[in-house]
């Protein structure tokens, strides 16, 4: 007779080891163990490394892998967001021997069940040919949007077509970026290159983030037993539809928060590579509703000092409170001195004179995101348009500002101003007045952003798309549950 142990499900997850991707994987974890699965949450050591403070619980446990990188050369560079190029070629290069090692072993450990299952990061991709080798089933989960997964699968087809590699540099310049694309099935009529994820951009065609895209999604994605979206079909039915076109057992199980997994459940495993200021609730608390304005660029943007004194007077002069993340190495050329041991201030002289000492303004350097755009004096998110920002914007029903930094977050961008009319972009190169003119805009979004938390909630709701889901995922897993010793 099988023991206990070996009849109870026992799930392996495996992020890539950034802050957008552990986020989403945190709350699956969290869904899982509240339904019994056993789980083993799997970071690299750098960022476990970053994260000592989280604790398992009976059923959940941390493990590491290394992910291939040399060790940091300061000792600034413990606590901040890896190059995103090196730990994608480093882990797809070293990580299909670490993952076998750790499904191998926990294979061996009497103290836990078999490994039944695992869902690995679309962008760790690599992990399901080892594992599938191994006779587990697997799932690919995809923490970007509909849209930009879409975008992503057609990389291929613009390769083909002769749209990438570019032909030269001029071609970011000359207008060639606005080349309409009517032929990629299930995008918003008039999409652009431009609104094509930035890996596109450029003219050698061994790129590595151009080749290692391509490989998830070509190579990886189809050998998945299923694909995982967090997102609702109510809000990208036909983005969802197209890639089920290639990929039919594609499931939206978003969005991923509280109505899944609420923040009281398990409260010590925290997913924020950052500490958080506890400052952001008492601050909110003294302000009107939806009157701040909200701002976080997100893990991984970097800005020049420039461009947060632009941001920092168009925020003032829209009038508006608000409340701005500023993480610890987002602005890479801050506190570099001139020689004689002085460091340039950050923020424009007096400023935090004028609107921070008064009250207009709060500066931190991490927040609980989801609990500040939760709040019912938050009006408007000035963002970067990361998935989770995005989703997590919609789902609270904040209207957003949206400045996007790099991959799909320009994809999101148009989504979020065109098609779904909850917010409003800004120029890559937006100054003090843009900003200004952007705040007082986006106020007047909130109607529609309220539309889009009701679809959001319903979602999620007992019976909604999502929750359907989901309880089918639960289901299969523990439907499938058997013994996986691997040899």
């Amino acid at each position: 007779m099988a023991s206990p142990a070996a009849s109870k499900p026992h799930v392996v997850l495996i992020p890539y080891p950034a802050q957008g991707h552990v986020t989403p994987f945190l709350r699956l974890a969290k869904a899982l163990h509240a339904r019994s699965f056993h789980v083993t949450f799997v970071h690299t050591e750098f960022n476990r490394a970053r994260l000592l403070r989280s604790r398992g619980a009976d059923g959940l446990r941390f493990e590491a892998i290394p992910d291939g990188l040399p060790p940091p050369d300061h000792p600034a560079e413990l606590d901040a967001t890896q190059d995103i190029w090196a730990i994608c070629e480093a882990t797809r290069r070293t990580g299909p021997g670490h993952v076998r090692a750790l499904v191998e072993g926990l294979g061996r450990d009497g103290g836990v069940p078999p490994v039944s299952f695992v869902v690995a990061d679309g962008a760790m991709g690599f992990a399901v040919h080892v594992t599938k080798e191994m006779g587990i089933p697997t799932y690919l989960f995809f923490t970007d949007s509909a849209c930009g997964l879409l975008a992503y699968l057609n990389f291929d087809q613009l390769v083909k077509r002769g749209y990438v590699p570019l032909k030269d540099e001029s071609c970011l310049t000359n207008g060639y970026q606005d080349t309409r694309l009517d032929w990629v099935a299930g995008m918003i009529a008039g999409v652009r290159l431009r609104d094509l994820p930035t890996f596109i951009r450029t003219t050698d065609p061994d790129d590595v983030m151009l080749n290692i895209t391509m490989k998830q999604r070509e190579l990886d994605a189809p050998a998945a037993d299923g694909i995982l979206l967090n997102t609702f079909d109510g809000l990208e039915r036909a983005a969802l539809d197209a890639i089920r076109a290639r990929l039919p057992n594609t499931i939206a199980v978003g969005p991923l928060g509280p109505e899944v997994s609420p923040p009281s459940y398990l409260p010590s495993l925290a997913s924020s590579l950052w500490r958080e200021d506890g400052r952001c609730a008492a601050w909110l608390d003294a302000h009107a509703d939806a009157a701040v304005v909200y701002a976080n660029f997100g893990s991984i943007t970097v800005m020049a000092r420039a461009q947060v004194g632009e941001f920092a007077r168009g925020l003032a002069a829209a009038g508006a409170p608000f409340l701005w993340v500023i993480r610890p190495d987002m602005v890479r050329d801050a506190g570099d001195g001139d020689g004689d041991g002085e460091t340039t201030p950050l923020l424009p002289e007096g400023f935090e004179e004028e609107v921070v000492a008064s009250g207009r303004g709060l500066m931190v350097g991490w927040c609980d995101q989801e609990a500040v755009l939760g709040h019912r004096a938050t009006g408007a998110f000035l963002s970067h348009c990361g998935w989770n920002s995005t989703v997590e914007s919609l789902a609270a029903g904040v209207p957003m500002l949206c400045w996007p930094f790099f991959s799909e977050q320009v994809t999101n961008c148009r989504y979020a101003c065109e098609e779904w009319g909850v917010g409003v972009e800004m120029a890559r190169d937006a100054g003090r007045r843009e900003v200004e003119a952007a705040v007082r805009e986006v106020m007047g979004r909130g109607e529609k952003a309220a539309a889009m938390r009701r679809k959001a909630a319903a979602a999620v709701a007992p019976g909604g798309s999502s929750r359907r889901n989901l309880e089918s995922l639960f289901a299969e897993i523990a439907g499938g549950v058997r013994a996986v010793n691997p040899v």
